[in-house]
Order: structure tokens, then sequence, then C-alpha cells
């Protein structure tokens, strides 16, 4: 008995740079469009370069090619989901600001506040993600300065992690740590 082969009468198209290069740009535009999240865009791009056929790549960007050609109505609701989210998180925000503890700025003319969990601190926190020396606030050419003094959790003021100085004033949340603040004058 022989055994025979089978062979295709075409063979399987073979992808084009030009075709990996089209996918890859449009995973990084829906990246850059927040459609994809960090994890995700690097897992489709290790994907789409380990690609061999088109089929493959039009799986990774599938997703990405329907607001192309989406309708006016979708387009509305859309916008309508965009705005009901913003006004939500907006809300959310508010509630936390107004819920968080209020931490007054020191008297203009003192030295600076000496801000962690070592007992000589002006303020202690005794939170573990605080460091025993971990910021400073003080007044520096009639601004208010907040200086992250090398914390291993990191300082934040208004969700952002400060490395170094950076002027803070009323109202403002700043953070240690875990812990979390508003800055209040009053």
């Amino acid at each position: 008995m022989t055994s025979s082969f089978e062979f295709p009468a075409y063979p399987a198209p073979r992808l084009s740079d030009a075709e990996r290069d089209r996918a890859l740009g449009k995973l990084r535009e829906g990246a850059a469009a927040g459609r994809l999240s960090h994890d995700t865009f690097l897992r489709r791009m290790e994907l789409a370069l380990a690609a061999r056929r088109p089929e493959e790549l039009a799986v990774l960007v599938a997703d990405l090619d329907g607001r192309d050609g989406e309708t006016p109505w979708a387009r509305r609701l859309f916008g309508w989901v965009g705005r009901l989210s913003a006004v939500s998180a907006g809300v959310r925000r508010a509630w936390t600001v107004e819920r968080l503890p209020r931490l007054l700025l020191p008297h203009p003319g003192a030295q600076p506040l000496r801000i962690g969990r070592d007992p000589g601190n002006g303020l202690r926190l005794t939170d573990e993600t605080v460091s025993r020396v971990h910021a400073e606030l003080g007044m520096r050419d009639g601004m208010w300065i907040l200086t992250d003094l090398g914390s291993s959790n990191g300082t934040t003021v208004n969700g952002r992690r400060v490395t170094g100085s950076i002027a803070v004033r009323d109202g403002d949340q700043i953070g240690f740590g875990r812990m979390s603040f508003r800055l209040s004058s009053t």
C-alpha cells in the first residue's frame, strides 16, 4: 500500500510586511484612544509579530475596526454613554474629596512640617505604607511646596505621584502611601 499526500491547490497566502504594519498601527491607535489596556496592547503586539497569515491579524484588530464605519445612531449612543460615565466619575470624585480628612496648612512663618511615621515628625502618621520621614510641607516664595523625601510608597497630589517638590494649594488632595487628605487653610 502506498501512502499519498494531499497538497492544497493554492498555498495559504503569506503575510506581507505592509499588512503587518497596518495591523500594528491599528493596535497603536487603539491603545492611544484608550480602547485597549496596556496588557492587552502588549499581548496583541506579540501575536501580530508572530502571525503568519492575514486571518490571524484580522482577529487581533477586529474589535478596533468597528468604530470606523459606525452609524450616526451608534455614534450618538457612544457619546451619551461617554457623557454619563464622565458625570458618574465626577460625582464619585466629589464624594471622595468631601469625605477626606482635612490637613490644615501650617502657619506660613513656621518651619516646614515634616510628615512621616517617625515620632520626631511634626505630623506623625502611623500607617505602615508611610515612610519614617515621608514628606515635607512648607512655604517658599509665597507658595506652599510639598516635597517627597524619597518615600517608599510615594506622595501624591490630586492623584498624581510626586517626585521631588510640587506647589500645592488649599483644596488639593494629597496622599502619603495609602493615607489621603484634603489640604485646608481653615
